[in-house]
């Protein structure tokens, strides 16, 4: 097809590629005035956390709020899920310390020039994915994985935190066995001051929604405990903090946020060093993979409640151009939030809009109100963080899991391990290495299953589960398996074995209902095998091949060499075969009368 032709294609299409178009074209005054709430609600809840995401990622508090901003906006324009809210989140932050503090100390300009070389790497990581149609790599994140890795990076955030929570000075950027120990070993450090600031704002998060539900029902009202108000802990712990900080006049004896430069993020450009990039860019892979994964979970979920779906090809789109925006903002890779999403969504949003409200009042707050958030305490932004995580957490799910597949629950735990003691990017390949060799090793035993006709019907089923009709002189056999080099030659062998231990079969008939590929390996098995089989007088045949794998069996020259027939299903296989058999008792010579 000609370059102009998709040249018109793509521009007939384009309301595809940019969503909130269509959606801005049925905008309704009800929509806005959901959407106007929902996003002053989320801007609440944000503002603090971006902050205290900022100081956790290692780069200055503006950067928290400048990731809110262009990403947060494209995000609305590009992406197909009508809640979610893209921005700064913790586990992203954790992963771009575990990067970046390798090569510049924390909350410096190479720092900062370091997290937006990340940020541009895995925006074009996820538009080369997009492009490729490669997305489906992301699928190689299992769920045991992700959930091994979420566990062990919501303990190193916790863990990253006691230092500012508690006033203890020590480096957090060692093993957090290490920073634990010295934790305890300088406990006589402890602030008084910090550390019950620390623990009222704490208190003050774990128990604002059931306060807020119970003030409620004093006035008559029954709120739920997902209500979007119920979420407004951490902008009301961060008021609390900066009221009594300022109020008891304690802002030099603790450690704050400091000056927020003012006014809009510049427009910058990341350097480039070849050296540099190449050596960020499997780590930036990973965070782009892993924030893709995040923020698709969260969008799928909260589109399930609406009885709606996303576009995971538009997805990589926009969380690719959202990161490219924080790239040259200033900003530090971003990905959507599942604490803010569930707000937005609680908060009654209806489209993309209430993120363009929530980047708005950002706007306002770094144009007129930085200075509000000097005196804001590191102890109770650690506070936030810490509660915001470890909601995260999922232990449950393992024990369920453990007397069904216990290889996910290995593959979920020696993830969490590998995370913890060996760094983020090692542990997550670890597990992606662990779940596919279980996998292999799985798929290279594959089950044989015979089976024989359930009674007087066209169906067939498992010799050991149903009482089922067989014939005596062949052996039906269904693999339940794509054939591959894996596992060709166990599939041989067990054809041969059970051929070999039921004397009277002549012919070997095997169902391919469950297997949809069969490699070049499998075709030569199978090669091998009907050469076999033709050796001892059995024949080979085939039913309910895909459509695909004939092409394959043809291109093999496999259906020639076939001593039996394909059938199309296995009920005409049985069919033929009874009326061979039929035939053979017609034509045996009768038993003599004397």
């Amino acid at each position: 097809m000609r370059l102009s032709v998709w040249f018109k294609l793509g521009v007939r299409d384009w309301h595809k590629y940019v969503p909130l178009a269509p959606i801005l074209l049925n905008y309704t005054r009800d929509d806005f005035d959901h959407d106007l709430i929902a996003g002053l609600v989320v801007g609440m809840v944000t503002i603090p956390q971006a902050v205290a995401y900022a100081l956790l990622a290692g780069v200055p508090p503006q950067s928290g709020l400048y990731a809110c901003l262009v990403p947060m906006i494209l995000y609305a324009i590009f992406g197909s899920s009508r809640q979610l809210v893209v921005g700064p989140v913790a586990v992203a932050a954790l992963m771009v310390v575990a990067t970046v503090s390798d090569y510049a100390p924390k909350y410096s300009d190479a720092y900062l020039g370091i997290t937006t070389i990340v940020c541009l790497q895995a925006g074009l990581v996820l538009w080369v994915l997009r492009l490729s149609r490669m997305g489906g790599l992301v699928n190689l994140l299992s769920h045991p994985v992700i959930t091994g890795f979420v566990n062990a990076a919501v303990i190193l955030i916790i863990i990253s935190q006691l230092p500012a929570f508690s006033g203890i000075s020590v480096d957090n950027t060692e093993q957090p066995i290490t920073v634990l120990t010295n934790l305890l070993t300088n406990i006589s450090t402890l602030d008084p001051i910090t550390f019950v600031l620390g623990g009222c704002a704490l208190v003050i998060l774990l128990a604002f929604p059931k306060l807020i539900i119970v003030l409620a029902k004093t006035i008559g009202k029954d709120l739920s405990e997902h209500h979007a108000i119920t979420r407004l802990g951490p902008m009301i712990v961060a008021v609390f903090g900066i009221v009594v900080v300022l109020t008891a006049g304690i802002e030099n004896s603790l450690a704050t946020v400091g000056p927020i430069p003012g006014g809009l993020p510049d427009i910058t450009i990341p350097p480039f060093e070849l050296t540099l990039w190449i050596d960020l860019l499997p780590a930036s892979a990973i965070i782009a993979i892993v924030s893709y994964v995040e923020s698709y979970s969260i969008g799928t979920t909260l589109a399930a409640r609406k009885q709606t779906r996303i576009n995971s090809h538009q997805e990589l789109i926009a969380l690719g151009a959202a990161n490219l925006g924080a790239a040259f903002t200033g900003a530090y890779p971003v990905a959507g939030s599942f604490s803010r999403s569930s707000v937005n969504y609680y908060a009654g949003a209806k489209t993309p809009v209430s993120s363009l409200v929530c980047a708005v009042l950002i706007v306002i707050v770094l144009l007129f109100f930085t200075n509000f958030f000097t005196a804001l305490p590191h102890a109770v932004l650690a506070a936030i963080v810490m509660v915001s995580v470890v909601g995260l957490m999922d232990f449950k799910s393992s024990r369920r899991h453990w007397s069904i597949h216990r290889e996910d629950v290995i593959t979920e735990y020696a993830t969490l391990i590998l995370v913890l003691f060996m760094g983020v990017e090692i542990g997550l390949l670890a597990g992606v290495g662990l779940s596919i060799a279980f996998f292999i090793r799985t798929s290279s035993r594959p089950n044989i299953t015979q089976v024989g006709r359930l009674a007087n019907t066209e169906h067939f089923r498992s010799i050991k589960h149903h009482e089922v009709e067989t014939l005596p002189h062949v052996l039906a056999l269904r693999v339940d398996e794509n054939i591959y080099f894996g596992n060709s030659a166990q599939i041989e062998a067990k054809f041969l074995k059970r051929v070999h231990r039921r004397h009277s079969t002549q012919h070997l008939l095997i169902v391919f209902s469950s297997v949809n590929m069969v490699d070049a390996t499998g075709l030569q098995m199978l090669h091998r095998l009907n050469a076999n089989l033709d050796r001892v007088g059995v024949s080979l045949n085939f039913c309910e091949v895909k459509g695909t794998l004939v092409r394959q069996l043809d291109a093999a020259e496999l259906t020639k060499a076939l001593s039996g027939s394909i059938f199309f299903s296995t009920d005409r296989a049985m069919k033929h075969f009874e009326t061979l058999y039929q035939e053979q008792i017609n034509s045996s010579p009768s038993e003599p009368n004397y």
